[in-house]
């Protein structure tokens, strides 16, 4: 995850991360009409990948991680059951009924935009829409709480409180992290958590808020693949992202169009 030592980003920096953000925005609704039965994860990334290069800009996930064993793909397309960092595959066809969170970081003049959101594919279930409606919120809700002063964990405990009110749970495994150059240093932003805990916001810091809330219980399955995180009982996960500043006065979502 890097190293612990916050690093506050310069206005010139943060300029950049915003238009590396606007493009992580635009990537997504370049994607949304795509999002339908019969079209394949592998398609969406393909797709993913032709785009991002036509914009002069790299994706982060590909070629990503451990030498022995790095991210394949582009993007991270993760259907139903999978809370994050599913690998796209040609075999892997949505079909009516599915959620799908896409999770793009395209590299733009040497910064990261990095932004996901889950998708309905047809008509969801009334289940599954309540679930990604709730995981929405519970990102704004977070994001509420980002201005100078006050804690990291400020931002879990908002988002527990208003997931586990719809006896949602919250992934304790994966968190949201600093972002700027380097796709993930400190700080880390659980998604649970105590009011007035963790490290001190101040105007510069730039990380992600990414809450993964599940429908059933909040403990994950790592896959044989490495990268695939599942929901231990295979229940619906769901998952948004932003890319937030701290300002002076309060917060900026860096990963809007």
């Amino acid at each position: 995850m890097g190293s612990e030592r916050v690093t506050l980003l310069s206005s010139r920096e943060i300029d950049k991360m915003r238009k590396a953000g606007a493009l992580a925005a635009e990537l997504l609704a370049h994607l949304a009409p795509m999002v339908k039965p019969g079209i394949s994860t592998q398609e969406l990334n393909d797709e993913a990948e032709r785009w991002t290069q036509a914009k002069g800009a790299k994706s982060a996930p590909l070629g990503y991680g451990p030498k022995d064993n790095p991210f394949t793909r582009s993007i991270c397309t993760s259907v139903n059951e999978v809370i994050c960092h599913g690998i796209p595959n040609a075999k892997e066809i949505l079909q009516d009924g599915d959620i799908i969170n896409i999770d793009v970081t395209p590299i733009l003049d040497g910064y990261h935009g990095d932004t996901s959101r889950t998708f309905f594919v047809g008509i969801p279930s009334a289940e599954a829409k309540k679930l990604v409606e709730v995981t929405e919120e519970c990102l704004h809700r977070g994001i509420a709480e980002v201005k100078p002063g006050a804690r990291i964990g400020d931002i879990g405990a908002a988002i527990q409180e208003y997931a586990e009110s719809h006896d949602y749970s919250v992934v304790r495994d994966f968190v949201g992290h600093g972002v700027s150059h380097i796709f993930h240093t400190a700080p880390q932003v659980p998604h649970y958590g105590r009011r007035g805990k963790g490290k001190k916001m101040k105007p510069g810091m730039v990380f992600t808020i990414e809450p993964m809330i599940n429908q059933g219980t909040w403990e994950a399955v790592m896959l044989d693949d490495g990268w695939t995180a599942v929901t231990a009982d295979s229940l619906l996960s769901a998952q948004f992202e932003h890319t937030v500043a701290v300002t002076e006065d309060g917060v900026e979502i860096l990963t809007l169009k």
